[in-house]
């Protein structure tokens, strides 16, 4: 995923071969990898010439805060979770959680 969120472009399989990986993996490998990521809904698939190319569908910042939201899912105390979490975060990241929670709206906000 990082070598496409990486590109401007869409990529081959082909192209990422040379991205990813040291050794380079197989290209029937990064196949395997990409449809997985198709059927999960994090890439699609579009045809360049003779070839199909492939592109991320959401965002890095997405995906990640899709993966915290999992992570408190999987808790007992979300409340304990998140305090927790917020007793680790660096000051930067305090304060942009801050700006963050200041803009966000309410039930029943306009």
């Amino acid at each position: 995923m990082a070598a496409l969120w990486d590109s401007r472009d869409a990529l081959t399989a082909q192209d990422l071969v040379g991205r990813v990986g040291d050794p380079a993996p197989a290209v029937t490998t990064v196949l395997t990898v990409l449809a997985r990521l198709r059927r999960k809904g994090l890439v699609g698939r579009t045809r360049i010439g003779r070839r199909d190319a492939y592109a991320p569908t959401l965002a890095r910042e997405q995906v990640a805060a899709a993966a915290m939201l999992s992570a408190l899912d999987d808790t007992r105390d979300r409340a304990l979770a998140l305090s927790r979490f917020v007793d680790e975060v660096p000051p930067d990241d305090v304060e942009a959680l801050r700006r963050a929670l200041s803009r966000r709206r309410t039930p029943g906000q306009r």
